[in-house]
């Protein structure tokens, strides 16, 4: 089964393997090394001997989510369903990296469709949101690229997400506002024409359920 990828997917598959493909990893540990040196360290003390290699494997695996294509993460979990009525899934954590400081994004968050024949995996919805997070980011982008990709899959008759995230590079540095929080929403389809619907997700997302 071959499922449609947006043109935004396609273009940073193809500029992350253009620009990552000449640079091994002793390349980029001696790039670390470099900027310890400018931060006036000595990156051959003990406690900073191994930081390069860390810092290295840590990057590929924060940014991981380039490598990853939805085919590969889906594994054929897209099922014909004669299914109707909203499906949600609310407060998946998120963690991501700021595209201008290499800083986290820490957040959740909620995707609902309505299906139009077709469902997918439920833990795929989260794996989508994971795929995405796990690359240098915008949170406006991300969101957009959250909702085009069920979009894309599985041609619902709506999609809403909603990602809600606080950024360590307004926290931990410039304007140092902590417990400040940006909210970023996508609508397509039925959520974006129906004032109804749209609102029924929205009371949805902010009911705090109880598994007790």
């Amino acid at each position: 089964m071959t499922f449609s990828i947006s043109p935004d997917d396609i273009r940073n598959q193809l500029i992350t393997t253009e620009a990552k493909a000449p640079v091994s990893d002793e390349d980029m540990q001696q790039a670390v090394r470099t900027l310890l040196l400018g931060l006036g360290e000595d990156p051959d003390r003990e406690g900073l001997r191994d930081t390069p290699k860390r810092v290295v494997k840590a990057l590929k695996f924060l940014t991981s989510g380039y490598h990853q294509s939805l085919d590969e993460l889906l594994n054929g979990a897209v099922f014909h369903e004669d299914a109707n009525e909203m499906v949600l899934v609310r407060d998946i954590d998120l963690f991501s990296s700021c595209e201008h400081h290499i800083l986290p994004i820490l957040g959740r968050a909620h995707v609902a469709y309505i299906p139009n024949g077709k469902v997918i995996g439920l833990s795929k919805i989260a794996r989508i949101c994971e795929m995405y997070a796990r690359r240098l980011q915008v949170q406006e982008r991300l969101t957009q690229q959250i909702a085009n990709a069920l979009q894309g899959l599985l041609q619902p008759r709506g999609v809403a997400v909603v990602v809600e995230a606080s950024h360590m590079c307004m926290v931990m540095r410039g304007v140092q506002k902590p417990g400040s929080w940006t909210v970023t929403s996508a609508m397509q389809g039925v959520f974006a024409d129906d004032a109804r619907t749209r609102q029924e997700f929205m009371d949805l997302i902010r009911h705090n359920p109880s598994l007790h």
